[in-house]
């Protein structure tokens, strides 16, 4: 369990990082670090799938793709969807919506609790029912206020669709998620081959190697999240799965963007949201511990 625990807090820590560290590799564009991250993480993943033992679920897809073709338009669909994603993750730092991204980031596993419960009819226990509507009415305060609601956090929101279809089409192992990096490497290379290095390291004369960096702290984070979702239960490894957004959070404060006082209610109701998935998920945790232990409950 402790190691789990490490794993999963080791993971989202060099996420949270990642998101500072893409400020750091100016004068490239969004596309242009998107492109080259990708590039240095694929050897990463790759090893991964030997390490883990994932080639079985490797050959099965391929199985599946064999015999159904049109599998491969739902890989394409999941690997657009993420590779959008990743471009935004590193965009947003360098053009003031790192704030607005990590906002998604809070809102998404309540979007996954609630596409969960429309698509699979997964339950929803009362206290994630009031983290919801926390969260809604949080984020209703914010649109009210503001006049409009931000392209970017809904955006992030919209990343919930790809789980969606990755549960649907049953393709969660880290052996899909090898495949659908693999069919953006051709995109990377076109942003990766067009991007003027010379100039930027006339700029930022250690690009390169922080380029290179990016990789490794990329593909090190993956590989310590598969080893807390091997390691950890599903319920602990979803409250864990909240230090990453409050990361990213402290990260655009770091960065220098400013939360305005029109977003205390949306962070309010963030807040009191999170509140309440972690004490359902605690509560679960222990309740679930005490049927094991099969000692009456007090």
């Amino acid at each position: 369990m402790l190691k789990g625990v490490a794993c999963s807090l080791s993971a989202s820590m060099l996420f949270g990082y990642i998101y500072y560290f893409s400020t750091m590799l100016v004068p490239l564009t969004g596309e242009d670090i998107f492109a080259f991250r990708i590039i240095f993480t694929l050897p990463f993943i790759w090893a991964a799938v030997f390490l883990f033992r994932q080639r079985f679920f490797l050959k099965r897809h391929f199985r599946r793709i064999k015999k159904h073709p049109w599998l491969m338009l739902v890989f394409l669909t999941t690997a657009s969807i993420t590779g959008f994603e990743m471009w935004l993750f590193l965009w947003a730092p360098n053009n003031n919506e790192a704030l607005n991204v990590s906002v998604g980031y809070l809102i998404l596993p309540l979007m996954l609790v609630l596409m969960g419960r429309i698509f699979f009819k997964e339950k929803i226990t009362r206290l994630k029912l009031v983290a919801i509507l926390l969260a809604a009415l949080g984020v209703a305060t914010d649109i009210f206020a503001k006049g409009g609601g931000s392209w970017t956090s809904a955006a992030v929101c919209g990343y919930a669709v790809y789980f969606l279809l990755r549960k649907r089409f049953n393709i969660m192992d880290l052996a899909s998620l090898a495949i659908e990096f693999t069919l953006l490497l051709p995109v990377c290379i076109y942003f990766g081959w067009h991007t003027d290095i010379a100039a930027a390291q006339q700029v930022n004369p250690h690009i390169m190697w922080r380029l290179v960096l990016l990789g490794l702290l990329s593909g090190t984070a993956f590989i310590f999240y598969i080893l807390a979702s091997n390691l950890l239960p599903m319920n602990m490894l979803g409250l864990l799965s909240y230090m990453e957004p409050t990361l990213l959070l402290i990260s655009s404060i770091f960065i220098g963007e400013k939360i305005s006082s029109d977003s205390y209610p949306l962070f309010a109701g963030l807040l009191a949201s999170i509140f309440f998935v972690i004490l359902d998920g605690v509560w679960e945790h222990w309740y679930r511990a005490k049927q094991q232990a099969n000692l009456p409950l007090k």
